[in-house]
């Protein structure tokens, strides 16, 4: 688990799937720039069968209150390019209400403090729908420096989306231990 001043991160436990895939799959929360595809529940409960949802090349964390006790939402990453040295991260709010509190603020921070502390890898980046402005401005808050936009590079809701390009430099990261409460 990391534990910060408002949050706390930690992997999915098995006697909590249900409760978590129904969080994910709930559609009608999701707000209108999360992609709507969702794993069916025999791939939900297969991979985590497999991989405890967490990997040396994805993985995903809960976003939980410092009690551990709500589930606020996700946070994951993956590598994206092979090519490319480091890793794309994603992050969802389970519920709108959660939104302006800085909580998702404090878990991407906390998060890439924990990749850069444990990974060798250089950069991780953030990719938002331009429209999204709310995760625009939480990559910025996190130190995310603007890269530009990829023109149409996203398929949802019937129509394209221009993404925003964010990256965080491992030098640019604080330490994990300054980050934790």
């Amino acid at each position: 688990m990391i534990k910060g001043k408002k949050v706390l991160l930690r992997t999915i436990r098995e006697k909590e799937m249900e409760v978590v895939y129904n969080l994910i799959c709930s559609i009608n929360n999701k707000g209108p720039y999360w992609h709507l595809i969702i794993p069916s529940e025999a791939e939900f409960k297969r991979e985590f069968s497999e991989t405890g949802l967490w990997g040396k090349r994805e993985g995903r964390m809960l976003i939980m209150d410092i009690n551990d006790t709500k589930y606020l939402g996700e946070i994951l990453f993956f590598k994206g390019l092979e090519y490319q040295s480091g890793f794309e991260v994603g992050y969802e709010l389970f519920h709108p209400s959660y939104g302006g509190k800085g909580y998702m603020t404090e878990a991407l921070l906390l998060f890439c403090g924990y990749l850069f502390a444990c990974y060798p890898i250089n950069r991780i980046q953030v990719n938002a729908m331009r429209e999204n402005i709310s995760s625009c401005k939480v990559a910025e808050k996190c130190g995310f420096k603007y890269e530009g936009t990829m023109r149409k590079a996203t398929y949802h809701d019937g129509k394209y989306h221009d993404l925003n390009l964010f990256s965080l430099l491992r030098e640019e990261c604080p330490p994990l231990s300054n980050l934790l409460g």
